[in-house]
């Protein structure tokens, strides 16, 4: 049987997702939809040509005859997109955030609470291979009991996208939101515990200072410190900076225990280095009894790292989402996880604009999807 797929969205993200679902054995895009027609139409050649497409996705949904959805849009329309997509019995894939704000994504998650059909939230950083190493080391206690959690982002700056909608606040969440959901989510998926207390630090007009879009200037940040605190006591931090695209590792994810330390080094995208040649990711054992660090380099096949800039991480998890359809099962990243990593980017944001810290209350969270 081959997963007939439909995507809502057609901009940088949709092409690769496109570009991950060919492939799969056994999985086909067969419609697109997107108002952008230049983007629908690049979107369409990517997909082989021969596919339906649609200026908007109620036709898409009208239209029927597929397996599976998956939602690429601008983060602003990720809600009403979802909330039509929803009233659906198709599997969903939907890409962070969730929604733009922590009310936005609980409509969603009510929505989503009583349909048979699942929906995962697209994090893909949790299945970066090196990342996936950490998390599988951790688990089985190589670090001992982990205190301390910090993500180091160094990269280049936000995209060019359609109407760049990705410049301000009200359309994206804010950086916090749209850049960073990943890293909380993978805060609370290392650490195995949940936020209660964020305090961040930031600002932006660096990046986007002399530009003007519809006579608006962007407010979003371009550097930040969050500080998350977790109800065992653990801390996790985010050093997020968005104008160092020289950097050799662009994000750099460290768990701290009694007994070592364990780093996930991932570099930037190969379209970014020098001679767009496509470096490999590390993983580092730094054991603390014998005072020695062991290195190990994470290698991908190359059709996988070609398919995308998160290397490799869209096909694997494309793989499992395919599992899932065809196998049954529950999504690995949950509506309430894509709910939690919105409520924690909006704390941090909130508390950027304070100078204050916030605190968590998600008690009210535990049913949610």
């Amino acid at each position: 049987m081959i997963l007939r797929y439909g995507i809502i969205g057609s901009g940088m993200m949709g092409h690769e997702h496109i570009r991950n679902i060919q492939l799969l054995d056994d999985a086909k895009v067969v419609a697109l939809a997107d108002p952008d027609r230049d983007m629908l139409m690049s979107a369409a050649r990517q997909a082989g040509g021969n596919i339906r497409t649609y200026f908007t996705h109620q036709e898409m949904l009208a239209d029927g005859e597929l397996d599976a959805l998956v939602i690429v849009a601008p983060n602003h329309l990720h809600h009403p997109i979802m909330m039509d997509c929803l009233k659906t019995d198709l599997p969903i894939l939907c890409e962070k955030p969730l929604g733009v704000t922590q009310a936005e994504c609980e409509e969603i998650a009510a929505a989503a609470l009583p349909r048979k059909a699942p929906v995962w939230v697209a994090m893909e950083y949790r299945y970066m291979p090196p990342v996936a190493r950490l998390i599988e080391e951790v688990s089985d206690g190589r670090a001992g009991q982990l205190r301390m959690l910090s993500i180091r982002e160094h990269r280049f700056p936000f995209l060019d996208k359609v109407k760049h909608w990705n410049r301000f606040n009200a359309q994206t969440g804010g950086t916090l939101v749209e850049k960073c959901c990943h890293f909380f989510d993978l805060m609370r998926l290392i650490l195995k515990d949940e936020p209660v207390r964020v305090y961040a630090s930031g600002a932006g007009g660096v990046n986007h200072a002399d530009e003007v879009v519809d006579g608006k200037t962007p407010d979003i940040l371009d550097f930040a410190y969050v500080l998350v605190e977790f109800a065992g006591g653990a801390r996790a931090m985010l050093d997020l900076c968005m104008f160092a695209e020289g950097s050799y590792w662009q994000e750099v994810i460290s768990a701290t225990g009694n007994l070592a330390r364990l780093d996930a080094k991932i570099p930037g995208p190969a379209r970014f280095a020098p001679g767009g040649k496509e470096r490999a990711s590390q993983f580092v054992i730094a054991n603390r009894g014998t005072k020695q660090e062991e290195i190990h380099e994470i290698h991908v096949d190359e059709s996988i790292l070609a398919a995308g800039d998160h290397h490799g991480s869209t096909f694997f998890q494309h793989q499992k989402f395919a599992d899932m359809i065809r196998n049954g099962g529950q999504p690995e990243v949950s509506v309430r996880d894509g709910l939690i990593a919105v409520a924690v980017g909006a704390a941090a944001e909130e508390s950027v604009r304070t100078g204050m810290p916030v605190e968590l209350n998600l008690t009210h969270l535990q049913g949610a999807a």
